[in-house]
């Protein structure tokens, strides 16, 4: 039995009362008024819809035998369409473990069709569950994806959308989590994908933030996963509803590892926590979560960048230093990601904040590498303190070593300068960019400028395109800014 698969077991009527709605709309979000609480009968997963043919099944489409197919799935010139179809019964589970977990849809006082952030005056709830699997099926051209695990995804993008009365809610989708329960989908898999993420394009009213930032990182040679535009569709119970469009993206620990490393058993890490930020003294294990190899206890490798990168000899002898730093971290992977990070300004993730991004050992070189994630809000100067400055003054060293000591090291200066350049030279290039931006705002503007009230982070259309305006103004600011700080 699955660790995610919680349905075997009475969850709702021990966790919380929930608001019920009326008796002919059961389905129903209201956040207009207060309602009764009424306590709710216990809810039991009792798989009975086990009983169906997979008629739709060819091992090029749905076997874990077939090579994964970038080309179909993860496509730069269309929007495709994915309709998710899940039970009314199943649906309203989620709701109300979302509900259970997060408080009631819709609380914030600036909730509206457009509202964006942290839900107003009741900040974020602190928690390490994710939201509930449910089996539903996916349908793509034409053709079904049977009893696949599906949920909702993301921690503060996750929780401010469903606080503001917004249903664009982010997917998890795992093609073969319920196998157990339906044997006829037994290793599942959409094109040789078993897991995938539809990401709602939280707080990016161009809706093309994710699928951007991923590009540049490709084409400046970091590893990072691939992306692509779907409108998705969710059918629970009253036929098909526009959920608006969503970036596809590419789950590191399936496909990435499996195609960009020679060998995927390493141990992939997406550390979450204080000691994300490597400063001296501030490992813990629980911080680094394995995605990888999870019974195995041993964090010898992560341990030793903190061990190297802290060592006394950083100032008194700096070749070797490096030397014995290089041995087990690739710090020239890293200073070309941190390159490409700071040129498109991307605040979210390291040197701000001790989350999203990967560490994976790779087997070939025995090194950790830095693998970027979750970049909805790349390519703007952000929020909080914003993002970093490309000569990093705002940045505290010892606070953030991996930048901080890295930089202060003439050798590894040397080496990200000529990586900055090399960023705005080719992978951000403003001719490039410019081409970018026009061809992805084109294809995807009939499906951004018709999302529905309640399912989108746009108050009108024209929030769509004062956003890709701004981002053709970026690439161009940024071009200047990297070269006032080389000259």
């Amino acid at each position: 039995m699955k660790k995610n698969n919680v349905f075997t077991i009475l969850f709702i009527a021990q966790i919380f009362l929930f608001i019920s709605c009326s008796s002919d709309s059961d389905d129903s979000i209201d956040t207009t008024e207060e309602q009764p609480e009424t306590e709710t009968t216990a809810y039991v997963e009792t798989y009975e819809d086990s009983d169906f043919e997979a008629i739709d099944w060819t091992d090029a489409r749905h076997s874990k035998s077939a090579d994964p197919n970038f080309e179909e799935v993860f496509s730069d010139t269309e929007v495709k369409r994915l309709d998710l179809v899940i039970t009314e019964e199943r649906w309203q589970a989620m709701l109300d473990d979302m509900t259970a977990n997060y408080g009631e849809f819709g609380t914030s006082v600036s909730a509206g069709p457009g509202a964006g952030g942290p839900p107003a005056g009741n900040g974020l709830v602190d928690t390490d569950e994710d939201p509930i699997f449910v089996p539903g099926d996916v349908y793509y051209e034409g053709k079904e994806w049977y009893r696949v695990g599906l949920r909702f995804k993301g921690n503060s993008s996750l929780q401010s959308t469903w606080s503001n009365g917004n249903l664009k809610l982010s997917f998890k989708l795992d093609f073969d989590e319920f196998e157990d329960e339906y044997p006829q989908i037994d290793n599942q898999r959409f094109y040789g994908f078993k897991k995938l993420s539809l990401k709602n394009n939280y707080n990016d009213k161009s809706m093309l933030r994710e699928k951007v930032a991923a590009d540049v990182f490709t084409a400046a040679g970091v590893v990072s996963s691939h992306t692509a535009f779907y409108a998705v569709y969710v059918d629970y119970g009253d036929g098909p509803v526009y959920f608006g469009l969503y970036t596809m993206v590419e789950e590191v620990d399936d496909t990435v590892i499996d195609t960009q490393f020679a060998d995927n058993d390493g141990n992939l890490y997406k550390p979450d926590g204080d000691g994300a930020s490597f400063a001296d003294g501030s490992f813990t294990e629980d911080v680094f979560v394995k995605k990888t190899n999870e019974d195995d206890e041993d964090y010898t490798d992560i341990l030793s960048i903190f061990e190297a990168l802290h060592a006394e000899n950083r100032t008194t002898d700096s070749e070797t230093w490096r030397t014995n730093l290089e041995s087990v971290f690739d710090t020239d992977m890293f200073l070309k990601y941190l390159a490409v990070n700071t040129v498109i300004q991307n605040w979210d993730t390291y040197g701000r904040m001790t989350h999203n991004y990967f560490l994976y050992n790779n087997p070939d070189t025995e090194k950790l590498q830095w693998i970027p994630w979750d970049n909805n809000e790349a390519l703007q100067n952000g929020n909080m303190q914003g993002s970093l400055a490309l000569d990093f003054s705002d940045v505290n060293s010892t606070e953030w070593p991996l930048i901080g000591y890295l930089y202060a090291d003439d050798i590894y200066k040397a080496t990200y300068n000529a990586y900055v350049q090399d960023v705005v030279d080719n992978a951000f290039n403003t001719s490039t960019m410019q081409s970018k931006y026009a061809n992805y705002a084109s294809l995807i503007e009939p499906y951004a400028t018709t999302e529905l009230e309640g399912h989108t982070f746009l108050n009108s259309s024209a929030d769509f395109y004062i956003e890709v305006d701004e981002l053709k103004n970026h690439v161009s600011e940024r071009a200047t800014a990297v070269q006032n700080y080389l000259n």
